[in-house]
């Protein structure tokens, strides 16, 4: 890897990667769960197939937190070939929408001034 460019976006988070590897390379290492196995555990997902597939270019899952509140979120990997025969990856991953509404709502500080109780 090269280069890593990070960047957060309002439902979820992407990154970007410069590979050496050969594009075909980096897609068996994606879409084969063998492979796939090694860096992102079956226990990780909430389903061990894909959600969708563009064979060779962009493949998605489901993944869900191991502990509560089991979040469940989209992770979609995305890749194309580079200048220098190697592979560029983007990964962005998001917050399933329900789940994301109801976090937003729930912030730890709602900046607003305290409000004391008459007795």
């Amino acid at each position: 890897m090269n280069d890593v460019k990070a960047e957060v976006q309002e439902s979820g988070f992407e990154q970007r990667y410069e590979l050496d590897a050969p594009p075909e390379k980096v897609w068996r290492a994606i879409s084969i769960a063998e492979f796939r196995e090694r860096w992102l555990p079956r226990k990780a997902l909430a389903d061990p197939q894909s959600l969708s597939e563009t064979p060779g270019k962009e493949i998605r899952y489901n993944l869900r937190d191991d502990t509560p509140p089991h979040l469940e979120s989209t992770v979609t990997f995305s890749i194309t070939p580079n200048g220098s025969g190697g592979t560029s990856l983007r990964i962005f991953h998001e917050l399933s929408g329900a789940t994301f509404e109801r976090l937003a709502k729930t912030v730890a500080n709602g900046n607003s001034p305290p409000l004391m109780l008459a007795a």
